[in-house]
Order: C-alpha cells, then structure tokens, then sequence
C-alpha cells in the first residue's frame, strides 16, 4: 500500500502497447540505450547519452517491466543533487505515469534512503544518480519491491528493450509526495538509530567529507534534528555539506586516494577521533582514523560482520551467514568463522549479493569497494549505516580507531589496479592458461580468474562495462604481494 493510502490494483496490469503512439520513438534511442544500460544500473554522459526523452522512456519501459514481474502499479523514486537530476527525475515520473502506474516521487535523497522507501513501501525504485562518476555524468539504479536487486538478467534488458519503443515525453507535470518523502526521512533515521543506538554515544568527535554530494543533507538528518529526531550527543564536523553536482571541492568519489586528503587534514587538525568519507550518492562510506590513515574496506566489513553475527546469535541464529566478495581481505572470511557465522563468498556487484543475501537469508555482507549490506535494511546497501555501527563501535572499544580494527587488517593488499586492454577474454583465458607458472595454487573462476595459494591470493577479472582488467592480490606480508602484483602486472601489460 502507497503511503497516500491508495492500493495498487488487485489484477496483474498488463504491460502498455508502446506501438499505439504515433509518434514514434525518438530515432536516437536505440544506439543511447545500448551505451548506457549496463549490467547492473544505467549511467551515461549528459547531454550525449541522456535526456528528458531518454528518461521518459526509461521510466515507462521500467513501470511496465515492474508490472510485468511483480504486478505493481506504483514506482518510488528519488534524485541527487546533479544539476540535470530534478529534470530527470520529473522525466522519468511522467513516463512512469504514462505506463499506467503511480510515480511516488521524494525528490531529493541517497540511494540508499531510496532503497528504504522501497523496502518500507513494498514497492519498485529507482534513484536518478552516477553516484561517485564526475559531473557530466548521470544515470539511474532501479530495484524491485523491497529493494530488491535488479541486473540485466533480472530485467534491465526488458526495462531496455521496451524504452527503445516507449511513447515520445509528452510534458506531463508530476508533484513530489511530500508525504512519502517526510515517511521515509523520518522512519529512516528512526532505524539508524534503533540499530546503532549512536544516541547514547558522547565524547566523540567525527568529521564528515561529503563531498558536496547527497552525505550533506544526511548530515542534518542522521546526526541532528533535519528529520524530528533529537540531535546526537557527540560533535560532528562537515566538510563540503552543500549540495553541488558540480563538485567544486573534490570528485565525491573515495576510491581515489586524493579524494580523502581534505578529510585526513580536518581529523589531524581538529583532533577528531574518525572520518567519513562519503561518495555522491552517499551509498557507500571510506572511514579514516584519527591519524589520517584510511582504514581497510575489508577490515571495517569484518569489524560490522562480527557485530552483526552477535546480534543474529542473540536472536537464535545459531550460524548466521554473512556474504563477502573474493576481493575482500581472507580475514573476513576468518572473522566471520570465529564469529560463529558462515563466511559465503560471491562475486563482486550489488545485485548479485542481494539476490544472494535473499536466497540465503544471510544477515550482512560486505565489498572490497565499501559497500555494506544489510538485512535489516531489506538487505540493501547503506554507507551511513556502515558509518553509525562504526561510531558505536568506537564508542564502545574505548580504543582509538587505529587500534579499532587492526585485528582485522592482517594481510597485505595491492587494492584495485585496473589496466585498459583490447581484448579482456583473452588476457583472462591466456593468464588461466599460465597459472601452473605459479606454483602451489589452485584455480578459481567464481568471478575472473583467481588463483589461491597457502597465504596469498590472485584475481584478474573484466569490467562489466569498460574494456578494463582489474587486479586484486594480497598475500601475508608486504613484499610477497608486491612480487605477485608486480609479476601479474608485467603478463596483463604485455598482452595489453
């Protein structure tokens, strides 16, 4: 049921016959969706690959999928603070409604409190963002009811085929619900805060490098009173809050190391205990220690695991299961293990490790990259909720957040290192083909080729998108993973 009160029709809709409008579609339609719908979201240049036109489309060829999978007539969605996303998010509302459903739509918000809206509305989404991608780029990451996730196999490849047809935008003016939108604000930080209980932390000081991206009205509204909670009991230092799609300070992207200098500064400078570094669309949270180190991904994913196994274990789930991709550190896997849990490996993307985590009934997971999934988050992923365990945990610990996880931080890591290739299947069929040139391994091809030794790992896997390689290692010290990412390195150049 809608927020509003009114109920989605009891009979399956049947999908809207794109052909019935005169129009036709715009000739450009077809080359724009094959660039921009990609496995798992749709990201594109602006004004080159995307459009109101193109919006409009996807909104209606997205109504009509939902309605065709899961018989719904509503459709929540949000945007970002990009200067083209309102645009785009009215676009896509009408198409939404010229498909014959209703476009709940909250205006500005993360991807994550949309993946909430979703869950607490039993409804599809859809957030109109290119998350952490440079300003002349958007796009759009759609899921089903209860934040479900969505791919090409699960019907992103429907949402494209039906928009190359979708009747032409006919202009329509669609209303932000500003019910649904206080709703889910409100009901979102309430379930922050029940299951981090950073109320009742104090003596704590935090910076928050938003990057200008969506994290700055998070700001207000998790840590003070934007959303009608009472304001936390512990200082908190925003860096970059206001809204600007331009990113006039920094790209809100905190893969890239100097995007965490800024915040690394302020912690030193200020005498903070921890930083928060979100991206643009606030889905996803880097954490710096009171030095101005950046904490491992994998560590913090391993440090929120353990928490979450205690709490699943309290509850009666005697071997909760916790999924973490094969690129995050083998201590993961061994914490969750001397948690009492099941470590599940998988590969690496959101809507496989959703799909996964409902097919298993696992209680987090976690990525490489700092994405952090929850179930009692309808299994979807949440960076502030990442944030607000980890502020609890410091709290708790009595301990500085160096010292925080260094049990968890036991193995040397290359991190991500990407390499642009002219044919990715070959590079990956000739490495699997030479993995008896190092010794004492197996193979692995869950995701890419990887190759397992006693204490080190390899991966080489392609983009779903770019024609890249990616190279993960790690091993037990410092100068064994260099060896191995130095060795690997030489092979994928000379075949580059």
């Amino acid at each position: 049921m809608s927020p509003t009160g009114s109920s989605p029709s009891e009979a399956s809709p049947e999908t809207p016959d794109p052909a019935s409008n005169d129009a036709g579609p715009a000739p450009h339609r077809t080359a724009a969706l094959t660039a921009v719908v990609g496995s798992y979201d749709i990201r594109g240049r602006i004004p080159d690959e995307l459009d109101d036109d193109i919006l409009f489309a996807l909104g209606f060829a997205t109504a009509a999928t939902m309605a065709e999978l899961h018989s719904t007539t509503e459709v929540v969605l949000g945007h970002d603070m990009r200067p083209s996303s309102p645009g785009f998010a009215h676009a896509f509302a009408a198409g939404v409604e010229a498909a014959g459903s209703r476009p709940m739509l909250l205006g500005l918000c993360s991807t994550d409190q949309l993946y909430f809206a979703s869950g607490i509305f039993d409804v599809p989404g859809a957030m109109i963002t290119a998350s952490h991608n440079p300003a002349d780029y958007n796009g759009i990451k759609i899921c089903g009811p209860r934040a479900a996730g969505v791919s090409l196999a699960s019907g992103l490849s429907r949402v494209r085929e039906l928009a190359a047809t979708a009747p032409l935008n006919d202009g329509r003016a669609v209303a932000v619900d500003e019910g649904a939108a206080k709703t889910m604000r409100e009901q979102y930080v309430a379930r922050m805060r029940a299951l981090t209980r950073i109320e009742e932390v104090t003596g704590l000081k935090i910076v928050l490098d938003a990057g200008n991206g969506m994290a700055g009205r998070l700001l207000g509204e998790v840590f003070g009173t934007d959303a009608g909670a009472a304001s936390v009991p512990f200082e908190v230092i925003g860096l970059y809050t206001e809204l600007d799609g331009t990113f006039p300070n920094h790209e809100a992207n905190p893969l890239k190391p100097e995007n965490l200098v800024d915040a690394a500064h302020a912690i030193v400078e200020t005498g903070a205990d921890l930083g928060l570094v979100f991206d643009g669309d606030a889905d996803r949270c880097f954490f710096i220690d009171e030095t101005g180190a950046t904490m491992s991904a994998s560590a913090v994913g391993a440090l929120v695991a353990e928490r979450e196994i205690a709490r699943a274990r309290a509850q009666g789930n005697e071997q909760p299961t916790v999924i973490h991709n094969l690129i995050t550190s083998r201590s993961v896997a061994e914490t969750i293990t001397a948690a009492g849990g099941r470590a599940l490996r998988s590969k690496v993307g959101h809507s496989g490790i959703k799909t996964l985590m409902r097919e298993t009934g696992a209680v987090f997971a976690c990525e490489h990259s700092a994405h952090f999934y929850f179930e009692e988050f309808f299994g979807a992923d949440s960076g502030m909720l990442a944030a607000c365990h980890l502020i609890s945990a410091l709290a708790e610990s009595g301990a500085p957040a160096s010292r925080l996880v260094d049990s968890f931080d036991r193995f040397a890591q290359s991190g991500e290192i990407n390499f642009t290739v002219a044919d990715p299947d070959a590079v990956l069929s000739d490495f699997a083909a030479h993995a008896g040139d190092f010794p004492d391994n197996t193979v692995d091809d869950l995701d890419g080729i990887g190759l397992q030794g006693h204490d080190w790992w390899v991966n080489l896997r392609k983009s779903n998108t770019e024609p890249l390689v990616r190279l993960n290692v790690e091993a037990a010290d410092v100068a064994r993973m260099q060896e191995l990412r130095d060795r690997v390195s030489d092979f994928v150049t000379a075949r580059a």
